[in-house]
């Protein structure tokens, strides 16, 4: 899940989220919210991501400055329980 995290949030292609999934929702102003263990479970699931499902939540009164914010500073708004995630990462991380 820490590898998850890091992967959505910190990994970058010019500075946009590398995943693209995640660029088209922080794009359009979510927060990354949740990752969820073996939330898709099914047999494409496995293959595709480990099992794990994200969860990107829409604040409607943010989204327009979300969506600035990530497009013009590269800044990617995240929930607690990701930064958690993403801060466990890199404490235990060799990269």
């Amino acid at each position: 899940m820490r590898l998850c995290a890091w992967y959505l949030y910190g990994e970058k292609h010019r500075g946009y989220a590398l995943n693209p999934v995640a660029n088209f929702h922080l794009q359009n102003g979510s927060v990354l919210w949740r990752i969820n263990w073996m939330g898709d479970s099914s047999p494409r699931g496995i293959g595709a991501s480990c099992g794990m499902m994200v969860n990107y939540r829409y604040f409607l009164e943010e989204t327009a400055s979300n969506s600035a914010l990530y497009l013009a500073s590269k800044q990617v708004r995240a929930s607690e329980q990701v930064l958690a995630l993403v801060a466990q990462f890199q404490q235990n991380s060799k990269l």
